[in-house]
């Protein structure tokens, strides 16, 4: 994995995790996270939204994780939950993910955390469907890169 990977991927998580820190530790309010947020249908929807958006990337995650039996060498191509529908759910669950968290906090910092996520994520995301494409001609045709029956 190229060093500037790594140095971006650190550089936007501290951005990121300081800004949202920041605004909800100093900048917020107290009364704009109180009991009256926390049964909100706007934060108990985005809630359903993150942890809907952790389950499908640690489950993809733990597929992908599974494809190479021990000792095997090589690449193979990943089936089954919404591996058959899309490349890279991964990344559409941190998609998910993030955007339930913009829902839930409902500020500046987590709206940007959830764009620059996508504007992360969704590139990534074809990159890794058109390699699929180029490395397998058995890849399945009408599979999607990263929002089921439509990218």
């Amino acid at each position: 994995m190229p060093v500037i990977i790594v140095v971006s991927g650190i550089l936007f998580n501290i951005v990121n995790a300081g800004l949202n820190g920041y605004y909800l530790s100093e900048l917020a309010s107290p009364e704009s996270y109180g009991y009256d947020w926390l049964v909100s249908s706007q934060f108990i929807f985005g809630i359903f939204l993150f942890f809907t958006g952790v389950f499908i990337n640690w489950k993809s995650d733990f597929i992908l994780i599974g494809l190479r039996k021990k000792g095997e060498i090589g690449y193979k191509i990943p089936n089954g939950f919404l591996f058959d529908y899309i490349s890279t759910p991964n990344l559409f669950g941190e998609i998910i993910e993030w955007t339930g968290f913009a829902l839930m906090a409902w500020n500046l910092p987590a709206l940007s955390f959830m764009i620059w996520t996508f504007a992360n994520l969704v590139p990534r995301s074809k990159n890794h469907h058109d390699w699929y494409h180029q490395n397998f001609t058995d890849y399945p045709k009408g599979r999607k890169i990263v929002f089921p029956f439509i990218y």
